[in-house]
């Protein structure tokens, strides 16, 4: 599989040998220590991993379909449908059916949740700024750098998970 959008055999080709698998296993290594770092920074505010993550993504990319909402974040449909049941309990999301197919639940986030969101970001970020601080000028514009990288690896999944909706949605 060809994760540079080019020919197979160039750099980012996986599985295989040569460069672009040792790039991806660094990569992978290296996102597995930061999920660590990551749930280690996290406050305990009483939302779960996944119920901070569905917020999350429902502020990037706005209301979602309950459905997609479970393929993206990696969960089944009847878990999704609690863990929202959950968050429009506590003001978090809102759920509205679909008027042509009731079927059809698009779940979006509240005011409530995006503040809810951003208090949990603010206090992660005054937490690794104290880290962030603690490091080299060299190590801190290395990170920085990453940033554009990170973003365009992170918008594959984002670009995938908007074309299974829009396909989802055009069968429907």
């Amino acid at each position: 599989m060809d994760i540079s959008g080019g020919v197979a055999g160039s750099v980012g080709e996986v599985p295989g040998e040569g460069p672009g698998q040792e790039l991806a296993l660094g990569v992978a290594a290296g996102i597995e220590r930061l999920l660590g770092l990551l749930r280690w920074l996290t406050p305990r505010d009483g939302l779960s991993f996944t119920a901070a993550a569905t917020l999350a993504t429902l502020d990037r990319s706005g209301p979602s379909r309950l459905t997609q909402l479970a393929a993206g974040e990696g969960v089944t449909q009847p878990a999704m449908t609690q863990l929202v049941a959950r968050l429009q309990d506590a003001g978090l999301v809102t759920r509205t059916q679909d008027p042509a197919d009731r079927r059809v639940v698009e779940v979006g986030i509240t005011a409530a949740g995006s503040a809810r969101l951003a208090r949990r970001r603010a206090e992660r970020a005054g937490q690794l700024a104290g880290m962030l601080a603690r490091l080299s000028p060299a190590d801190q514009a290395a990170l920085a750098a990453a940033l554009p990288a990170m973003d365009a690896l992170t918008s594959q999944r984002t670009a995938r998970w908007t074309d299974s909706d829009q396909a989802e949605r055009s069968r429907t």
